[in-house]
């Protein structure tokens, strides 16, 4: 960088993420990955993005979200996906923090130094699983508000989503005491209606985040309807995951029911090798010189 040369400061994904969400506006939708291959796919159709632990899990250890990943694991990925999409913003979930609050912390202080913009920490007690099953057990809600206020006390830029997975009456009574600090947006998991988000619009002024999963325990709205019900954001979970599973055992089972021989790439059943080639050109592209990512880097 020459010594005239003038920088452009960059602004923190976290500090323009929580700019979108205060305008009052309803947020691009956050859509699930489980690597930097789907993450690349799903950056053509939002501009935010959602690391989930049970895309992860399912994907670089072919096992359930049940709590054993580990914390360098998130970070790790997260990393992948800051390389490659570096203007798109990141929502990390990290789970209850990986139990103690010090490593809560150093979590999200690693995550916020490489642009993730946003985190998501759960009142879950261990061992967890997906919101959207059975049996979970949660922190008692003094021991999660303290975890969740010592992020929320180191973090500068980075936005905090808090997630409780409460059924019932404590599902009030969590929002109202997470709303007591300045976390960024709530999530409840797992809701079996709607009317969820309504009522707890009527006792927090924070944003409300809407989860969406194939088969959850939530029904399957629409974007208006969420609107209308007042969620300002909307997460889909899992769409990469569930497509993938469906496409890669679609595409198997044409092959080998046509005596192994390959589909016609004309026929729009299937990409070519140049046109994945095309598409992970593009992240390549963005680390020679001359992109605005290299420049940025170069600032």
């Amino acid at each position: 960088m020459s010594v005239n040369s003038k920088v452009v400061p960059m602004i923190h994904p976290g500090a323009a993420l929580r700019k979108e969400i205060r305008s009052g506006q309803f947020v691009a939708p956050f859509i699930g990955i489980f690597d930097a291959f789907s993450a690349t796919i799903a950056s053509k159709h939002s501009t935010n993005l959602f690391y989930s632990g049970f895309g992860f899990a399912a994907s670089h250890y072919g096992l359930p979200d049940l709590g054993y990943i580990a914390w360098s694991d998130m970070v790790q990925a997260a990393w992948r996906i800051r390389q490659i999409l570096p203007e798109h913003k990141l929502l990390v979930d990290i789970d209850d923090g990986y139990v103690d609050a010090s490593v809560a912390c150093h979590v999200s202080t690693q995550l916020e130094r490489m642009g993730v913009a946003m985190i998501m920490l759960e009142d879950q007690k261990r061992p967890r699983r997906c919101g959207h099953f059975d049996g979970k057990i949660l922190l008692p809600l003094e021991e999660y508000m303290e975890k969740l206020e010592m992020v929320l006390a180191q973090r500068t830029d980075l936005c905090v989503l808090a997630r409780t997975d409460a059924v019932g009456d404590e599902i009030y009574r969590r929002i109202e005491r997470i709303s007591m600090t300045d976390v960024d947006v709530i999530m409840v998991d797992g809701v079996h209606s709607i009317e969820t988000l309504r009522e707890a619009r009527k006792i927090t002024d924070k944003p409300l985040l809407f989860n969406q999963i194939a088969g959850g325990k939530s029904p399957r709205v629409t974007l208006s309807e969420l609107m209308e019900a007042g969620s300002k954001l909307v997460l889909y979970s899992t769409p990469c995951l569930f497509a993938a599973q469906t496409a890669i055992n679609d595409s198997l089972s044409a092959i080998f029911s046509n005596d192994g021989r390959l589909p016609d790439t004309t026929s729009g059943r299937s990409v070519s090798v140049a046109e994945c080639s095309t598409l992970l050109q593009e992240n390549m592209a963005l680390h020679l010189p001359g992109s605005r990512a290299a420049k940025l880097k170069q600032a």
